[in-house]
């Protein structure tokens, strides 16, 4: 049980659940964890190097190096961005059960790597397009844990006015152009967003996430052709968790190398739950796809999470 300590998220969030102290306990961690993000400060010369798996790829000549740099701070906030991220996803697997959240609720924990890896490397001018498993990506584009709540919650005070619930989180505002409720449909939405990079010359990039179990929508194809013939500035993610809901990734792909799918695109696999190789991997990446004159079109890029699939009383688990 979650220690029950008085904070103003926290209280927020049990008021608009309806009120008591079991909802508020449910809320506390995330909502302290977030308070503390911003308390990390840097320390010249205070860094570390470490050795990541090694990167496998498709279609590119040279990988990204496995020897990787950290600071004392950015390890601190990259491990309290996921630890915060995670207390959330919990808190909300318990509201979830107390029947204070109600439709459709889709978890990000066991993921918490990848998209933290992966702002650690973008920039809010770069845009990011996911599937109905957005509530991590919300937060780490800026948006907070009690906007999340409220959401989920069908309140005024949430991402979308109350009005999307758990898939269809928004934050124009950094970019961040949603969750979508359509297994796959958020692909050729991600193409369109880095031809408006493309187009306005912003130097920025569209980041486009799916996964395993949107692997082999028609739609996701369509989408890689039209991104690698126009040279798109687009990386498409594949977080893989070899699980699309209840199926099996064995049972649903021939080819479950997604990294390779793009044919006649690179692509490049990476350890999904080590944050320092998933920043890595990205920073590559966008710079990868910054790139003119190469003729090589889009980036796909692929993740293996490693985590198992299951449902919770109806609170689904893990990506599809």
């Amino acid at each position: 049980m979650l220690a029950v300590l008085a904070g103003p998220v926290a209280r927020s969030a049990a008021r608009l659940a309806g009120g008591g102290s079991r909802l508020s306990a449910a809320v506390t961690a995330a909502s302290q964890a977030q308070q503390r993000r911003s308390q990390i400060t840097s320390s010249e010369g205070d860094t570390i190097t470490v050795e990541v798996n090694p990167f496998k790829t498709h279609r590119l000549p040279d990988p990204p190096s496995t020897t990787v740099t950290a600071t004392k701070a950015e390890l601190l906030q990259y491990f309290r961005d996921m630890y915060l991220l995670r207390r959330m996803e919990i808190s909300a697997d318990m509201l979830y059960k107390a029947k204070a959240i109600r439709g459709f609720c889709h978890l990000y924990d066991g993921q918490e790597a990848v998209v933290v890896g992966m702002e650690a490397a973008l920039e809010k001018s770069d845009s990011v397009i996911t599937s109905y498993r957005d509530h991590a990506t919300y937060v780490m584009r800026g948006g907070t844990v009690f906007e999340v709540f409220a959401e989920l919650m069908g309140r005024i005070e949430g991402a979308s006015k109350g009005k999307g619930g758990s898939m269809h989180l928004y934050r124009r505002q950094s970019n961040f152009f949603g969750g979508q409720g359509i297994v796959g449909a958020q692909c050729p939405l991600g193409a369109g967003l880095a031809l408006a990079h493309q187009y306005k010359g912003d130097g920025g990039v569209a980041v486009t996430m799916y996964g395993d179990g949107a692997a082999n929508q028609g739609q996701l194809f369509e989408a890689f052709n039209m991104a690698a013939l126009w040279d798109l500035p687009c990386i498409f993610v594949c977080e893989n968790n070899h699980y699309g809901m209840g199926t099996a990734e064995w049972r649903a792909a021939k080819s479950p190398s997604y990294y390779t799918r793009g044919d006649y695109m690179p692509g490049m696999l990476c350890d999904g739950m080590d944050v320092l190789a998933v920043r890595q991997a990205f920073a590559f990446a966008k710079k990868h796809a910054q790139e003119t004159g190469k003729g090589e079109g889009s980036r796909l890029l692929g993740h293996g999470a490693g985590s198992m699939v299951r449902r919770r009383n109806g609170c689904l688990a893990r990506r599809g």
